[in-house]
């Protein structure tokens, strides 16, 4: 039997927390829905399961940004249910990178590149990003890229 594809997984699961009734789940799946679709349209094209993996990231990422934004405003209700939506949503996203994983991403694009300075941030910046295709969050990145070239 073929694997039926995460898009058909993902109706599966929207279908299946409707009959439930778990609304924060059947929100989560749709709106991830509907970034998908949008970006079908954007691409004029079907998007692979790895493709479809990469929107549920950005949207996972969507959530952590609004979780700082609703703690800073005091708004907690509103952080805890944007925490819901992530962890629903990372069942989705692909399988984020271990620190160690992360470190030697980075120490392997510092040699490649050649980097010796906090000036040349972006070219190692550029080669880790590349290898790690949405499975680690840009600002950890940065964060530890900043770090080790400033010694």
């Amino acid at each position: 039997m073929s694997d039926p594809g995460l898009k058909a997984t993902i109706q599966a699961d929207t279908v299946a927390a409707l009959k439930a009734g778990e609304k924060i789940k059947v929100g989560a799946l749709r709106m991830l829905t509907a970034a998908i679709v949008n970006k079908e349209k954007e691409l004029r094209q079907e998007l692979s399961d790895d493709e479809v993996r990469e929107v549920a990231a950005k949207e996972v990422k969507k959530r952590a940004e609004s979780i700082e934004a609703f703690e800073s405003a005091g708004r907690q209700e509103l952080a805890d249910k944007e925490q819901t939506e992530r962890e629903i949503l990372r069942a989705y996203a692909p399988e984020q990178l271990s620190e160690e994983q992360v470190d030697a991403l980075i120490e392997d694009a510092i040699a490649s590149t050649g980097a010796s300075g906090p000036q040349e941030m972006g070219k190692v910046m550029g080669a880790v990003m590349a290898g790690a295709k949405g499975k680690v969050d840009g600002s950890v990145v940065q964060a530890k890229v900043r770090a080790r070239l400033e010694g």
